[in-house]
Parts: C-alpha cells; structure tokens; sequence
C-alpha cells in the first residue's frame, strides 16, 4: 500500500502541468537523441507480384525526457513506473517505405519511465513495405529488402537518431515455411529531400532472405520435367499409330498452364524474365516445332507412288546428302544370277519367258493355299506321261503362276481327259519358254519392284481381313 500510494504521488508531481505536446528539452536549440532498434517477431508474407514485404516487428525507442525525473529515495525506492504512451511525448517516427496501412504505430502501449528521466517505449507493429523483388532465379532467388524508419516533421536539429543495435534482434523471430533471413543489419544515413531545406535522419534495416524451393521444386519444377522428356517419345511412337499429335498437344497445354501458374505469382514487369518462364516458353517452342515435324513425317508415311512422286531434292538429300553426313554407305546392288537359277526367294531370273504367261510369283494369296494344296494332292495321285518333272530353278522365272483349274474327286472322265489335255499343253509353253530372251539390269530392278509392290499389297489385304 505504501509503495502503491508512492506511485500516486510520484504520477501527480509527474505529470502535474505536463505539456506531452512539446520536445522534452530545456533549451529549445538542444537535440533530443532517440535511440532506435528493431526486433522481428514473423515475416508473414514476401508478394512478389505486388512487390511488398509483410513484417511483424517491433519497435524499440529510448529517449531522454528532462520533466520525468523523479528521486526514488522520495517515493519509497521506486524506480521505474508504466505510463500509458498518450500521456507522454513519443517522436513521431514511420516507416518512409510503406506500401499499404498505416505509416506510424498504431496500437499505443504503455511506456516505461525510470527515475533519471529515461523513456523506453517498444510498441508492436504489422508493416508492409515495399520491396523491389527481382525473380530473375525464381524459385532459387535471394531478396534484399529494407524498412527505413524516420522521423516525419523533425529535422536532424531537432531529433537525431542513433542506432541501438546495428543489426535487427531475431531472438524472438518465428522461422517461416517459405523464406529463410540470412541477414539484417541497419546503417545510419542522412538526407535532404526536394521538399525541404533541412536534413532528415533516418535508419534502414536490411533484410536479405532467401527463399526455400522445396515447395516450388516437387510441384513446378520436376513436372516441367517430366512433361518437357514426354516430346521426345513422340518420335519413338510408330507413324502408323494414331497418337503422336495427340501427345504432342497435351505435352504443350500442360506446359501452357505451368506457364500460366508462373505468371500469377511473378510481378507483372518487363524488366525481369524468370529463367524458368524462359525454359517454358522455349520447351513450348520445341514443343510445337515436334508438331510440325510430326505433321510432315505423316504426311510423308501416307504417301504412296500411286499419288504422289519423290521430288529430285528429296532423293538427292536423303539418299546423297544425309548419308554422307551420318556416314553412311549404300549397300551394295545383288549380284545377277546366272540364267535359268534363281532362289525361291532370291532375285529373279535374267531372262524374260516367251510364254503366255510371262508374270509368275513364287508368293501367292492365303486365300488360295488350301486350293492348292488340294490341287498337289490330286496331281500326286495321277501320271501324266511325258510329264517332266519342275526343277527348282524353274519356279522363279516371271511368267503367270500355271495353276489348272481345282478339280475334285467326282468330277466326270470327260472333265479330267480335257485338263490332261490342258496340262500337256502348258508343259510344252514351259520347255518352250526356257529359251527366253536375256533381261537388262534396268528390267530386273522393275521386275522387282513390281514383286515388291505385289507382296506388300497382298500384306495390306491379309491385315485388312483380320
């Protein structure tokens, strides 16, 4: 009670005509020194496309006020007391930088008064500051911000900052998910501005953080990735598959929207290009490029020498040109069998049969298997005098394959004298066609590509009936 009832003594004769409006200074050309530091409680929030830096910190202020001093041995040993800060006089110091909300404090706490006149004052305070953020790196960038605190009427004649601690106190900071602080210092600089004569103190804290790209790395970067190594399956696919422009499309609307998830969080500036809108916007290019290869090399698979013919430049620059450049080496052309050999798959004769039936392949129909076997089966049941024996070599020369036609075992004894007839026929056009005429080499690669063409087509039909 004693103690209590010195602190409302202390409280009258303190503030007893109390002027909390003018500089608690005896001579009115005397300087009021403020000693300034910061405190960071939380980096909230770094908005790079608006540019400003969200803090919680606060501010600590100590000056020297002449009308607050007090003896303790007068008031029972007290040495300090709280007064509410609007009692008081406090310097009108804010942050010059601020981008948005108040420039000065807002929530006025009490201040601590000591008996030798000290006035220590640290008021809590959320600012948003501006800050030039460069996302040249994003997201393995590093900011530099800073917080410039001043004084906003008084010149440097009449409060004079001076640094409590050169760096910001960050015993009390909560670490953030997002940004890592590697470093806050503060410096003391003076300046005069255009709007006046006088010299303006101030105090900048720096701030240089960093941001932590783990977040950005697992959901941006290593999708880019994986979706910008999908175009070069493109061309591993078949061209006969359906699905290679498909791909190549949503290859490049999935990088469309990546790019546009990029540019919601960077500032809409056109000093600064991320590296990584960069390799967006290049894969995108490369991306459309494989379209438009992929369209040409399709165009090409479907063409077929019934529609189109291969221009002089085609063949001189894939057949001449590229193979040069990958060292490569035509193979060299089959040797001309001797006449009348030939394999049953090798090239065909040199010598064009004089018969009717000058076409004959050694490749026939699947339809036509089962008609022939039986047709083999039936002629080895039967002796044909006279009838010689085919040779293998025979089998290849190009004349039409004789095939009678398929006879059954019922058929009439009028029928089967006629195709012996027929038979005996045949085999005497054959040792007649033995004697043909020599084929140039010009003629036997036209030959082949006819039998070439042949085959593939009757391919395309065994595929199209499955």
């Amino acid at each position: 009670q004693r103690r209590s009832h010195a602190e409302d003594r202390l409280f009258k004769r303190l503030f007893s005509g109390y002027n909390r409006w003018s500089r608690p200074v005896p001579n009115t050309s005397d300087v009021v020194i403020v000693r300034f530091g910061l405190s960071i409680a939380q980096l909230i929030d770094v908005d790079e496309k608006n540019q400003m830096m969200t803090t919680n910190v606060w501010l600590k202020q100590e000056w020297s006020d002449y009308k607050l001093r007090w003896d303790p041995a007068e008031y029972d040993n007290v040495t300090s007391i709280r007064v509410p800060s609007e009692m008081i006089w406090i310097p009108d110091i804010v942050l010059y930088n601020n981008a948005d909300g108040e420039f000065a404090v807002t929530h006025m706490t009490k201040a601590r008064l000591f008996w030798d006149g000290t006035v220590t004052w640290v008021p809590p305070a959320i600012y948003k500051s501006s800050c030039s953020i460069d996302v040249t790196f994003f997201p393995f960038d590093q900011q530099n911000c800073k917080m410039k605190f001043g004084s906003w009427t008084y010149d440097k004649a009449k409060i004079d900052l001076e640094n409590m601690d050169h760096h910001v106190d960050l015993r009390d900071y909560w670490e953030s998910g997002e940004w890592a602080i590697i470093n806050a210092v503060s410096t003391y600089t003076s300046k005069k501005y255009d709007c006046c004569s006088e010299i303006y103190p101030d105090i900048t804290f720096y701030f240089v953080i960093r941001r932590l790209p783990l977040f950005y790395t697992i959901n941006l970067i290593i999708p880019c990735l994986l979706i910008s190594c999908l175009t070069v399956l493109v061309f591993y696919l078949p061209s006969d598959c359906g699905e290679k422009i498909t791909l190549c499309i949503s290859v490049l609307l999935s990088l469309t929207v990546f790019l546009l998830l990029i540019t919601e969080i960077i500032p809409s500036t056109s000093l600064v290009i991320p590296l990584i809108g960069e390799y967006l916007l290049f894969t995108m290019i490369f991306v459309t490029l494989s379209i438009i290869i992929t369209v040409f090399v399709l165009n090409v698979h479907h063409r077929s020498p019934s529609t189109h013919a291969m221009p002089r430049w085609v063949r001189s620059f894939f057949l001449d040109a590229v193979p040069r450049w990958l060292f490569m080496r035509r193979p060299p052309a089959l040797p001309v069998p001797p006449e009348g050999t030939a394999g049953q798959y090798g090239r065909p004769g040199a010598r064009l049969s004089t018969s009717r039936c000058w076409l004959e392949t050694d490749v026939d129909d699947k339809w036509e298997e089962e008609e022939e076997e039986e047709e083999e089966e039936e002629e080895e049941g039967k002796t044909y005098p006279g009838h010689p024996v085919e040779s293998q070599e025979s089998q290849f020369h190009y004349g039409k394959a004789s095939r009678g036609s398929a006879s059954s075992k019922g058929k009439e004894e009028e029928e089967e004298e006629e195709e012996e007839e027929e038979e005996e026929k045949e085999d005497e056009e054959e040792e007649g066609s033995e004697r043909g005429v020599a084929l140039s080499p010009r003629i036997l690669k036209a030959l082949e590509g006819v039998q070439y063409i042949a085959d593939h087509l009757r391919a395309e039909d065994a595929d199209f009936s499955v």
